[in-house]
């Protein structure tokens, strides 16, 4: 089958976009389609696969999104700017209630962060910290800046809902080759942890700034996650380590976004929408595999836009 996609990015994050409001497949058939166009060794590649959906009374429109490995997330909120991009130039509307897997969120064009990036504001929430959702067990009700026994070492985790699961702690110095070590345990599916969780190393580099480098679930080591963010924003709040309603910027090995958590847990992100380049592939579903590629159109201007920005961030 032939599909039209666009290949976007939100700080960092890319991802083929497809407007799926009037594909019909199977969900076996939408887990190979996001295999065949995220695979790194593909003609398209990306961190997973966004659709816009249709709304319904409750949303203009909305959003799934696929991991690599054809899991679906809950949320992704560097995707979600993304589709929300896709639905407000279908739709021809600037801002919207957004319907995701298993939540809402609110989304609007906004001010851009930089010269020619087409920024978005989105907000979701509330976190929440309920481990029995999750499931996490063996760590009580909730876990807060707390150690967490079924890993190793002594870090101190906090456990976060966006609503997909999150493990975020503090460090000094993020090490990458620690936080694949833990990601990759969490990424078994452990008896303790079933539906797999994100984890986070943030370093807090001061009152305004925080760093965020994120093993995601279904992805692997990842230079952004949009939803690690919020909960890490979210966690620094909760933890003392930052100010409840108060704006910061999150650094990422793809750029940053700005964000702000309120008491009530909700998390805002201001951040990018770019579009890279639009193309069709031709799939082959049952061997999930993506080819004879064609190029329809390069959004260079943009991509020059986002580089400046990420050039400044690092």
């Amino acid at each position: 089958m032939q599909i039209r996609f666009t290949k976007c990015h939100g700080s960092g994050n890319d991802f083929p976009l497809i407007d799926g409001r009037a594909l019909t497949l199977s969900e076996p058939d939408w887990a190979q389609l996001a295999r065949a166009l995220a695979d790194r060794s593909g003609p398209v590649g990306g961190d997973g696969l966004l659709v816009l959906t249709a709304g319904d009374a409750g949303a203009a429109f909305g959003m799934r999104m696929f991991n690599s490995d054809g899991s679906e997330a809950e949320t992704c909120l560097n995707g979600l700017r993304c589709v929300a991009r896709a639905g407000f130039e279908a739709l021809g509307i600037d801002h919207a209630t957004t319907r995701l897997k298993t939540s809402h969120a609110a989304v609007a064009f906004a001010a851009p962060l930089a010269e020619a990036v087409y920024t978005v504001e989105e907000t979701a929430g509330p976190a929440t910290l309920d481990l029995a959702h999750w499931p996490l067990t063996g760590a009580g009700e909730r876990l807060v800046d707390a150690p967490l026994a079924t890993l190793p070492g002594s870090r101190r985790f906090t456990a976060v809902a966006m609503p997909n699961p999150h493990l975020v702690t503090f460090v000094d110095v993020v090490d990458e080759a620690e936080l694949v070590a833990i990601g990759a345990i969490c990424e078994a599916a452990p008896a303790w942890l079933p539906n797999r969780a994100n984890v986070s190393f943030v370093e807090v580099r001061d009152a305004d700034t925080l760093f965020v480098r994120t093993f995601e679930r279904g992805v692997g080591l990842t230079d952004s996650c949009g939803s690690a963010m919020a909960a890490s924003t979210y966690a620094a709040c909760l933890t003392g380590r930052i100010a409840y309603d108060h704006q910061v910027t999150v650094l990422n090995r793809g750029g940053l976004v700005r964000a702000r958590a309120t008491e009530a847990a909700m998390v805002t992100l201001h951040g990018n929408a770019t579009w890279e380049w639009e193309g069709v592939a031709e799939v082959d579903l049952a061997q999930a595999r993506a080819g004879d590629l064609r190029v329809l159109r390069h959004y260079d201007d943009e991509i020059a836009a986002w580089a400046r920005v990420a050039d400044a961030a690092r």
